[in-house]
Formats: C-alpha cells, structure tokens, sequence
C-alpha cells in the first residue's frame, strides 16, 4: 500500500503534527487580526491513522468550537453553499425579485476559535473539490463567510497506490499547507493508555509496531479489535472466538502474531503497577529474568522494550502518584542486568526530559548514576 503514494509536507507522529498545526493556527490567528487571510491545513496519512480523531481531540483539549463536514457526501453544489431562495419584496411590482442563499446547518455562526474540518476531501468528486476553492482561498463562499478565528483543517487520503481519490491540481494544493501522519507505537500507547484501551492490545502493539499500518492492519482496525476482547478475562480459553474476531478486522500475519503472542503467555506481560508495588522486588526481578528468553534460551529484547515503554507510559499518566517503594522499586529495576544499556539510557533520558520533578526525584540514585557512566 505504501509503495508509489504521494503524500505531501513533513513526516512526523501525532505529537509532531500537533505543534505543526498549533503554530500555523496561530499565526493565522495573527493574520487575521492584521487583516490578512490566514492559510487552512491539510492533513496527509493512509487511512485509519487517525488523522480525524487529532483534529476532534485538539479542539476538545482546548475548547474550540468545532465543525465537521464530509465533502464526499456531497451531491450537488447546494450541499455546499446552501440553498436558494427568491425573495420579493413587493409583490405588485414585477423584476423586483432576487436570490439569496440559506447557508447549510454545518456552517459555523459563531465567533472562534473553531475549526471547521473537511474530511477526506479529495474523496468527493472533482466538481465539489473545485467548489471548495474560494473557501481554502478566503475562508468564504459568495453565499456565506467563516466568523473571526476560525481555522480550516483538511484531511486527506496519499495519490497513488491503490486509493480511490480525486486528484488535487496545483492550483488547489497551493492553497493549503500540508503534513504527513505516520504512526508512531509509543505515542499510539500513550493515548491508549488514556483511552482505556485493552492493555495486552497495547503490550501486543509495543511488542510488534512492525506489523502496524498495513492495508487491513491500521490503528483504527486494531482499536475495533482490542475493544470486542475486552470483556474476555482469559484470552487462551477462548482463543476460537479471539482468532474468529482478529481475522474479522485485521490481516492473517497480524492475526497469527496476536494468537502466538497469547499461546508465549505474552498477553499477560508484566503489568508496571506490579513492578512499582512489589513488596518483594525479587520475585518481581525472577519474572523479569524469565521474560527476557524465550524457551530456547534467546534474548527477547521484544519483550523487554514493552516492558520499559509501558513503565515509562505509567510514570507519566496524569493520575499517576509516587507511593511508598516506588523509588526503590524503579531504581532496582533500572539496574537489573537483564536491560540492555540502550534501553536503560533510552529510559532514563526520557524520564529525566519529562519536566515531572516528582519522577526526577525517584531516578536520583548515585548507584543507578554509576551505572550510567559505565554503560556509556
């Protein structure tokens, strides 16, 4: 699916596009009190990325008011601007009458901030995307205006390969900025973390990114998935009705990594509160010692970086509380033998950039430091 798509701006993970979009919105923002037009967004991405879902949470997470249309769904060009109607203002008199557009319910009436989202815009047929021109050019159409502060965001499906899109010309990929989702599995975590996702679909997930972003395997299709397992307890005990419902939404490699992946008893791999709250850090240390091979006696770095990653998603949840041990408890488990040093660092680094003076409190330790200068 990947091979031959033209996709357009920078490449990054969700956070990267949020902080890309968050500086154009406010720019346009300047712009538009300087009496200057602002520029809308595009999105790029392969499907089910969530390139919608990112737009939707950045408006909620700062209160914006928020419009959303499917340009696609779009028949005729009323849809668009709005229907017509004559108006007359004296009846006794004859070429008096003229028109005027009721503009459609979508359209925002309100002041911003707000974004007005056209989703997977160049899925509507090639007449509706000429429509929509003048409103990526200047926030308006002749029959209605966007209020003051708010910002067009665009999303669309790569050219090429084998999607079903309407091509955009140069003179309607002039008008819009543009960037490029791409899939990121410990960003992905963390929002699922928030989200309640299942977290053995999470531990899977960090365990093999590899396999994410496929045709049928995306993020999106993997959230379908994670949530119909949720309220099964014991995944082996029902492993017919698991496999039967993998296959329902995901590829056959994917499906068959997630039934190994349950029968190598992955799915139940170390929770972080366990590690955090183990009165006994040694049995905790033995489970560890045992997840880092497999049966054969080969290292699982696999396995290991799930485990580090979902501690490192734990540490920096916002409900997240240092309890009595905790530090020690971390500290014991960074100085495990069993972690490569590269993730020890890769772990360590990332706690320390965290701004969380709380977590840097629990990683100062002069044994954990003297570990670190050795292992550089």
């Amino acid at each position: 699916m990947s091979s031959g798509l033209i996709e357009y701006g920078k490449k990054g993970n969700s956070r990267e596009i949020r902080e890309i979009i968050s500086h154009i919105f406010d720019r346009n923002n300047e712009l538009n009190a300087n009496g200057q037009s602002g520029t809308p967004i595009c999105i790029w991405g392969t499907h089910g990325l969530g390139k919608t879902q990112l737009v939707k949470d950045f408006a909620k997470e700062r209160n914006w008011k928020f419009s959303y249309i499917a340009p696609a769904q779009f028949e005729e060009m009323g849809d668009l601007h709005g229907m017509p109607n004559v108006i007359d203002p004296d009846p006794t008199v004859a070429g008096d009458e003229y028109t005027v557009y009721s503009p459609p319910e979508w359209v925002p009436k309100e002041e911003g901030p707000g974004i007005l989202l056209l989703d997977d815009i160049n899925r509507a047929d090639d007449r509706i995307l000429r429509g929509c021109m003048q409103l990526l050019q200047n926030f308006e159409l002749s029959s209605w205006k966007l209020p003051p502060k708010w910002q067009i965001v665009v999303t669309a499906n790569p050219e090429g390969g084998d999607y079903s899109v309407t091509p955009m010309d140069g003179a309607m990929i002039t008008r819009m900025l543009h960037v490029t989702l791409k899939f990121d599995a410990k960003i992905w975590a963390e929002w699922a973390e928030k989200a309640n996702v299942d977290p053995r679909g999470i531990a899977f997930v960090l365990t093999y990114p590899e396999l994410i972003n496929d045709e049928r395997t995306t993020p999106r299709s993997l959230s379908h998935f994670f949530s119909q397992i949720q309220n099964l307890p014991d995944l082996k005990a029902k492993l017919p009705i698991v496999e039967a419902l993998a296959l329902s939404s995901l590829d056959d490699i994917t499906c068959s990594s997630f039934i190994s992946f349950i029968n190598d008893d992955l799915s139940e791999l170390l929770d972080p509160s366990d590690i955090l709250n183990a009165e006994n850090f040694e049995s905790i240390k033995k489970k560890i010692v045992d997840l880092s091979k497999d049966s054969s006696g080969v290292k699982r770095l696999d396995r290991l970086s799930t485990i580090c990653t979902r501690l490192y998603l734990k540490l920096m949840s916002e409900d997240y509380s240092a309890e009595n041990g905790h530090k020690e408890n971390l500290i014991q488990f960074l100085q495990m033998e069993e972690i490569p040093n590269d993730l020890l660092m890769s772990l360590y680094l990332d706690l320390s950039k965290s701004g969380n003076n709380q977590i840097k409190e629990m990683i100062r330790d002069k044994s954990l430091a003297t570990k670190l200068l050795i292992s550089i």
